[in-house]
């Protein structure tokens, strides 16, 4: 190959056979980082140990609504926690309340409590369920 001055032509470029490695190698880069990436997020987002679910909820007038939520876990012999909201018309949370799921035998609970709202609420829901029950909600 002839050399050419780098003054007037700029740098040289990369034989063809040099620029197909470096494709190559990374485009395996990227592969194995998208794979660390989605076993990552499996780990973390795709297998959870609980599982709350809405069963209904029933406006009781005022500022209260009674919530029911259906919850499953994969080992029923360890308590549980859950948060459930009340929630307004434009859909702030204005109701808050942590529910203790005691062990059980059974994988799938239902459990109804009450939440007391700042305003009016329109909908309950489940914000979510944890195996990391607080102090305060153990019983002594």
């Amino acid at each position: 190959m002839i050399e050419r001055p780098a003054a007037r032509y700029g740098r040289q470029r990369l034989a063809h056979s040099s620029r197909r490695r470096m494709a190559a190698v990374l485009f395996v880069v990227i592969v194995v980082a998208g794979v660390a990436l989605a076993f990552v997020g499996y780990q973390r987002l795709g297998t959870a140990e609980v599982k709350g679910e809405l069963g209904g909820y029933q406006l009781l007038g005022g500022n209260t609504v009674e919530i029911t939520i259906s919850v499953t876990r994969e080992d029923p012999s360890r308590p549980v926690v859950c948060i459930v909201r009340a929630r307004s018309v434009d859909g702030a949370e204005i109701g808050r309340r942590e529910v203790l799921v005691p062990p059980s035998t059974a994988d799938t609970v239902v459990v109804s409590t009450i939440v007391k709202a700042t305003r009016q609420p329109v909908v309950g829901d489940v914000y979510g369920c944890g195996t990391d029950v607080p102090a305060y909600l153990r019983a002594p």
